[in-house]
């Protein structure tokens, strides 16, 4: 299921809401703070997958699980 980000037009408060289709409507969303349903999706950068090495300069192996794209 997707996360996506919403913000609330009653309150202002920016959240996250874990959906189970992106054909559900706004108004359908509850904000956590207010309770109203007035939250809007945001635009939202993608998640990217991926490791990045250490910046001491030294290229270990990754620690188990975050192995990266293969």
């Amino acid at each position: 299921m997707p996360v996506f980000e919403y913000e609330c037009q009653n309150c202002g408060r920016v959240f996250e809401e874990l959906v189970a289709s992106n054909r559900v409507a706004d108004s359908e969303i509850e904000c956590p703070a207010c309770n109203q349903h007035t939250a809007r999706k945001r635009m939202s950068a993608p998640a990217i997958g991926g490791f990045s090495t250490p910046s001491t300069g030294t290229a270990s192996a990754p620690a188990c699980g975050h192995g990266g794209f293969t």
